[in-house]
């Protein structure tokens, strides 16, 4: 605690040698949004030319180190702006044990796949989630039981349209997977469409027979139709 206090001390020193104005093409070329991870954003805004990121419905308001480097203290990491590059990376500190975290600007019009998904664009989100497993197949946005519990949570509001989107997302990364089968039909349950409902949870017990979730929920189904 004592040395991350000398640390902004130190910072705050560096900060008053330095002017706190930043210029026009400065200004310019850092606003923007920048990938945070494969599927979650930073903005760089600036308000009367005074820098703030807005990240996870927080506005950060970083201090200036100099002219391309400043401290956001919420994170205790210093922010390295490369403009040329569209870029910026987090100064190297002994936590990361050697990993380089660098942040690229998004394209004019880019969105994240979850982006496309609050549009209810499914091709668009599901095309940006294909292209993430092509980029790293162990990403963590693309787990499957990450993206399954997003579906529940869509599902517990009752946003049937993103929660199936989603789970349909999941069949199509992961087509052998019964459980991804077992979700959909658990969304179709849930509203109601139980011919929709059947066919999924079929095709979750026609990969794995021994699905214990599919096969309770058909026979509910069954019971409930013959009576």
């Amino acid at each position: 605690m004592k040395t991350k206090l000398l640390f902004i001390t130190i910072l705050l020193l560096l900060t008053n040698c330095t002017t706190s104005k930043n210029t026009d093409e400065f200004i310019k070329t850092a606003s923007g949004r920048y990938f945070f991870n494969a599927d979650e954003i930073i903005e760089v805004k600036f308000n009367e030319g005074k820098l703030f990121i807005a990240w996870r419905n927080q506005d950060l308001e970083p201090l200036k180190i100099n002219d391309s480097t400043f401290y956001a203290r919420e994170l205790n990491e210093k922010l390295i702006f490369n403009t040329e590059q569209n870029r910026i990376k987090l100064a190297k500190k002994r936590e990361h044990e050697d990993n380089v975290y660098v942040f690229n600007k998004l394209k004019e019009g880019e969105k994240t796949p979850s982006e496309y998904l609050a549009e209810n664009n499914f091709e668009a989100a599901l095309n940006g989630y294909k292209s993430i497993r092509k980029k790293d197949s162990l990403n963590p946005v693309i787990r499957q039981r990450n993206l399954n519990r997003l579906g529940y949570r869509y599902l517990s509001k009752n946003d049937f349209e993103k929660a199936i989107s989603i789970f349909k997302i999941n069949i199509e990364l992961y087509p052998k997977s019964s459980n991804t089968y077992d979700s959909t039909g658990d969304a179709y349950l849930k509203m109601k469409d139980t011919v929709k409902a059947i066919e999924y949870y079929k095709k979750s017990l026609a990969i794995n027979p021994e699905n214990r979730s599919s096969r309770r929920a058909l026979k509910r189904i069954t019971e409930k139709e013959d009576n």
